[in-house]
């Protein structure tokens, strides 16, 4: 493995797990959560710069399922996050206390559904790579062949992950958290760790399905006859 996609795969990483400490506003309190949310800004950036050729390769090739959802998963994900970041910067009470909002309830509401939204979404993106992140992982371990063993115990891990993220979904009130805005917030008893847990867990379910439903999708659109 390259060292440009070893640091494209630290970077995004890194930024993975910073965005669901930022998520975990209530743990850490607001300045972390503003801290946070410039570096994750950074690495976006970093992220977006990383993967500038594809940006440009948009209008060019043929089309397919698969292109289609790619596309429009991350173009909805960049969306997403610029939408986020800028009610972050308007809202700002620490780093950015100069800029003149006054605690504006609308964009508070952007800033949190987009949050919530942008980590689903954030997921399905990552499901759509993981071929070739597992790809990537393989050749800088050294791993070439296959191992029936191997895959059955990741199978059952992923089933697992799964598992405990439906649970934790549950748990949380997910599902009110992408629909519904509280101005009072989303309380969280646990620790920061078990909030990581929690919501990695959470994750996996998006990233397994859309890894596994891409398995339904083929890679290149049949011809009509």
């Amino acid at each position: 493995m390259n060292r440009k996609t070893l640091f494209k795969l630290v970077n995004d990483l890194v930024m993975t797990i910073l965005m669901l400490v930022a998520m975990a506003y209530y743990i850490t309190g607001n300045m972390v959560h503003e801290v946070v949310g410039v570096v994750v800004f950074s690495l976006f950036i970093i992220h977006n710069f990383l993967n500038r050729r594809w940006y440009k390769a948009i209008f060019k090739g043929k089309y397919n399922v698969r292109r289609v959802i790619q596309i429009g998963i991350n173009l909805l994900f960049l969306v997403t996050m610029t939408l986020m970041i800028i009610s972050a910067v308007l809202i700002s009470s620490d780093l950015f206390p100069f800029i003149p909002i006054d605690n504006d309830m609308t964009l508070r509401q952007i800033h949190v559904q987009t949050a919530y939204w942008g980590f689903v979404i954030m997921a399905v993106h990552i499901g759509l790579s993981w071929e070739m992140i597992i790809s990537s992982v393989r050749r800088m371990t050294g791993i070439t062949g296959a191992s029936r063993i191997r895959t059955i115990m990741l199978r059952v891990l992923a089933v697992l992950i799964v598992a405990y993220g439906v649970q934790s979904s549950f748990e949380g009130d997910m599902g009110s958290k992408l629909l519904f805005y509280n101005p009072f917030g989303w309380s969280y008893n646990n620790s920061t760790i078990r909030f990581l847990i929690d919501h990695l867990s959470i994750m996996g379910i998006y990233v397994c399905g859309t890894h596994y439903a891409l398995k339904f999708v083929p890679n290149q659109e049949k011809r009509g006859v």
